[in-house]
């Protein structure tokens, strides 16, 4: 097995690399004085199955460049497999049509990443699962919920939260979460006016004096999380925190979340933290390195990935 880290999340590859025992294939992911992306693999990897570890969070057209050379690079090096590992699938949340003359830009992510020489695919908390039908080549899907369970079960001992879900379309995702810890459930109904705004319009469940923990997938601009924070205060709860899967907190989304509501947004690492995340006295980072490491390890040995979320 070979790993190949480029510059998306090289943490992130780093801590996969040191629970599998291995060390990062030595090669170098740089720029020309153009910012053409250059890739160059400095060991052997004739024969080997390869695992390219790099989101394609921000700046995203940078990292999917990074990872569609890297990929062609070992192609052309006669890797025997080559697998891409994106924790964070970026585009995703362009998966269909919404107006007329606008494009499906996830479809064509996936095209591009099979031409450019992807044998499989592992990513991280798809925004929806009809992504997967976009690849011609086997996909895993991997969850969170393994990791928000056990975590959410060390901070609430004794306790019952509610698990709640920010919309209609996250009622999957949250109650497998709750079936988990065995919780209550309950889901926002809100009405999102345009992108980027988003007006809470009802809460469906009882969560006056209780634990509330929001659950999604993406927490981007934030407006979302904190008008939810602020719905669940207001209908009585007693405490509001998120579990999301990918950070991508862009503009003045962390400030937000700092002056809002919530106790504590809990993300994970697929995503390298900025340092205004950081510093943020509510955010915290749990890390999916081991999750990722046992599927890339399971891929390889040709085990089964589905028995990880049994």
């Amino acid at each position: 097995m070979k790993l190949v880290a480029c510059n998306g999340n090289r943490p992130l590859a780093e801590a996969v690399a040191a629970y599998l025992n291995i060390e990062l294939t030595n090669a170098s992911v740089r720029r020309f004085s153009d910012m053409e992306v250059f890739v160059e693999i400095h060991q052997n990897v004739r024969g080997e199955d390869c695992f390219v570890i790099q989101p394609t969070s921000y700046p995203a057209n940078d990292n999917l460049m990074e990872l569609l050379v890297t990929l062609d690079a070992l192609r052309r090096s006669s890797a025997r497999r080559i697998t891409a590992v994106i924790p964070y699938f970026g585009y995703a949340r362009q998966d269909r049509k919404t107006s007329p003359r606008t494009p499906i830009t996830a479809k064509l992510v996936a095209n591009v990443i099979a031409v450019a020489g992807a044998n499989r695919v592992v990513t991280l908390d798809l925004h929806s699962g009809q992504i997967q039908g976009f690849f011609d080549i086997p996909l895993d899907n991997l969850f969170c919920a393994p990791v928000f369970s056990k975590d959410i079960l060390d901070r609430y001992p004794g306790e019952r939260p509610m698990i709640v879900s920010p919309d209609v379309g996250g009622v999957v995702r949250a109650r497998g979460l709750a079936s988990r810890i065995e919780a209550d459930l309950a889901i926002i109904d809100k009405r999102r006016e345009r992108a980027g705004v988003s007006e809470v319009m009802n809460i469906i469940g009882d969560v006056r004096d209780r634990t509330c923990i929001l659950v999604d997938d993406i927490v981007d601009s934030a407006g979302t999380l904190c008008n939810a924070a602020v719905a669940l205060k207001e209908a009585g709860a007693t405490a509001v925190s998120a579990y999301v899967s990918h950070g991508v907190l862009s503009g003045g989304a962390v400030a937000r979340v700092t002056s809002s509501p919530l106790d504590s947004l809990v993300i994970t690492d697929s995503i390298q933290a900025t340092e205004a995340m950081r510093l943020a006295k509510n955010v915290r980072q749990i890390t999916i390195a081991p999750l990722l490491a046992e599927a890339i390890q399971r891929i390889s040995d040709e085990r089964s990935v589905s028995s990880l979320f049994d």
